[in-house]
């Protein structure tokens, strides 16, 4: 027997007849009252206590409902009074101990539930508090937590979600399972009905020449998006400014606020064109006029390239000066050795193409040319004196002069006799040299220098004369090739052997006979002074000695009587040298 019915025996026990009675009858009256009520069901119960771990409420049943007290948030809490009302959810109409078991959180969660359906189905807006971030989504409090899926959260992917975290936003249940206790929400589709009300109200109303207010919602490389009410507009670079713009960032970051002009709408594709400098008047309209050529003005410079730089004149405006326009010297490398971006410059209007939108300009013009003065200072024929060689190339030495002019000794004219493979076996940069004015081209702005003909051209006087065709010289192989020997007459004077005139068969024996520092001689068979070439050849004087013998040997046969005394007189003669050059055996011997 349970100890209810125990205490109820006892109690009916010390009752009277007419007390009894009366109890069954308000048990009777009690349970006609709330046979309809069952447990589960939430009902409004008024507050009979306030403790602080317990709250007892009357729900008008023969005994009372206990409530523990961390059940109520802090604030509801805190407007408890005693007689005020409160929702419950009956639990068990009675337990063990006689009492009505309720949950304050449970009629909560039930009336919470309810609302939410009545939403849900009504597919109206709720406010819901993003709470955490979970795998594929975010956590929010709409009452109840429900799940915010990472691709319901916005139009686009949110990178950082984090940031999002106690943020409160307006969203729709798009999915619900009371049983299961599952709630799934989306921003984006409010979100999405919010830009296509936008979007209707904007194409209305959109048409070309149109200035609309837009927001910018991306960057790219080649322009900007504009966001303008539900719809994008894409504004090109190219349509930004009436000058040269490197990167839309120089001008707009993401979140601008900025006026634009529609330039085409394509109601099939739904594509608008915007434009940002067609909100002012074109200024190349007027250029020609405005920066006749000759013109000196100022400017700022804006930006630099390896072929020159870019000047300001005025907003839409630029002009370029070239490298070869900085300065009348040619020692410009880059335009940074002269200028840096932001300097203020002077220049003077070169030239002005309007339908190019092309502005040349020149910096050196500010200066007076000084190839006006040189052909003046430096005719033809001068000597200069003390000059530093500035650069060598494979094809000459510049020397430099006075007023940033740089003259260009060719590896040509360097050496009268001598060939030179490469002007530095002669010079060193840096070298202090004198030279000869040669040719001023002003026009082209070359001037030519001579470095042989500080003296005279030995092909002129001296050569010539030294070397006669027919004549036999010596000297020292320097070179052998398969065209020939190269002997060295001289310093800087050098002959040549063809090597059919080396007289080796096959010719492919030369180095086998002849090696380069060997002395020979050969005969002088041609002088060009044009070319400057002096021809030699061995077989030429092999074949002379080679006639002299001959002749020799015929005078012989005709003459015997004179050409055998003239032999016996030799050998008389050899032998008297050899015997007074190679002293006897006996004469050798010791005394």
């Amino acid at each position: 027997m349970s100890k209810v019915k125990t205490r109820r025996i006892i109690e009916e026990e010390t009752l009277s007849e007419a007390e009894q009675i009366e109890r069954a009858e308000q048990e009777q009256l009690y349970a006609e009252t709330y046979k309809n009520i069952e447990e589960g069901s939430v009902l409004e119960g008024t507050v009979l206590s306030i403790d602080e771990d317990k709250i007892l409420v009357d729900i008008g049943y023969k005994s009372e409902g206990v409530i523990p007290s961390d059940e109520f948030k802090p604030e509801e809490f805190a407007k408890l009074e005693v007689g005020g009302s409160v929702l419950v959810y009956l639990e068990e109409r009675e337990n063990s101990d006689g009492n009505v078991v309720l949950s304050k959180e449970k009629a909560d969660r039930m009336r919470i539930w309810k609302e939410i359906e009545e939403i849900y189905q009504n597919e109206a807006v709720i406010e819901a508090k993003i709470l955490s971030r979970i795998k594929g989504g975010m956590i929010v409090d709409i009452g109840v937590k429900a799940f915010l899926p990472g691709s319901q959260i916005d139009l686009r992917p949110v990178r950082n979600l984090d940031h999002l975290i106690g943020e409160t936003y307006p969203m729709k249940i798009i999915k619900m399972n009371h049983k299961r206790g599952n709630i799934v929400v989306s921003r984006r589709v409010l979100l999405e009905e919010s830009r296509n009300k936008k979007r209707e109200l904007t194409l209305s109303s959109l048409r070309e020449g149109q200035v609309i207010d837009g927001v910018v919602k991306n960057i790219t490389e080649y322009g900007a998006f504009i966001d303008l009410g539900g719809i994008d507009g894409l504004l090109h670079i190219t349509d930004m400014s009436w000058g040269r713009v490197g990167h839309p960032s120089e001008l707009f970051i993401v979140g601008d606020k900025v006026a634009v002009v529609v330039l085409k709408y394509d109601k099939t594709s739904g594509r608008v064109s915007l434009g940002t400098k067609q909100k002012s008047p074109d200024p190349w309209g007027e250029v020609e006029t405005k920066y006749p050529s000759g013109q000196r003005l100022k400017g700022k410079v804006v930006s630099l390239t390896d072929y020159g730089a870019f000047i300001e004149l005025e907003p839409g405006i630029e002009g370029l000066v070239h490298i070869s326009e900085m300065s009348w010297a040619h020692e410009v490398k880059h335009p940074s050795k002269l200028v840096s971006a932001g300097d203020q410059v002077e220049a003077v209007i070169l030239s002005v193409d309007r339908k190019g939108r092309k502005i040349s300009l020149g910096m050196k013009q500010i200066e007076p040319n000084p190839w006006d003065l040189v052909e003046q200072e430096y005719p033809p024929g001068t000597k200069v004196s003390g000059k530093e060689i500035r650069s060598i190339t494979d094809f000459g030495v510049f020397v430099g002069l006075e007023k940033g002019i740089d003259g260009l000794i060719h590896i040509s004219d360097i050496s009268w006799t001598r060939h030179i493979k490469h002007p530095s076996e002669i010079f060193k940069k840096g070298q202090i040299i004198d030279a000869i004015v040669l040719k001023v081209d002003r026009d082209k702005e070359r001037f030519s220098l001579g470095y042989k003909q500080l003296s005279p051209d030995p092909w002129e006087h001296g050569i010539p004369e030294k070397y006669k065709k027919g004549g036999t010289v010596t000297g020292k192989i320097t070179k052998i090739t398969d065209f020939g020997i190269f002997v060295e007459l001289e310093e800087d004077i050098e002959g040549l052997i063809h090597v059919s005139e080396v007289g080796v068969d096959p010719p492919a024996r030369v180095e086998d006979k002849y090696h380069i520092g060997d002395e020979i001689e050969a005969k002088i068979s041609r002088i060009d002074t044009g070319e400057r070439k002096i021809a030699l050849s061995i077989r030429s004087l092999t074949h002379e000695s080679d006639q002299s013998a001959l002749e020799t040997f015929n005078r012989t046969q005709t003459e015997p009587d004179q050409s055998l005394g003239a032999i016996a007189s030799k050998i008389t003669s050899n032998k008297e040298s050899t015997k007074t050059e190679t002293p006897t055996p006996e004469e050798t011997e010791a005394p």
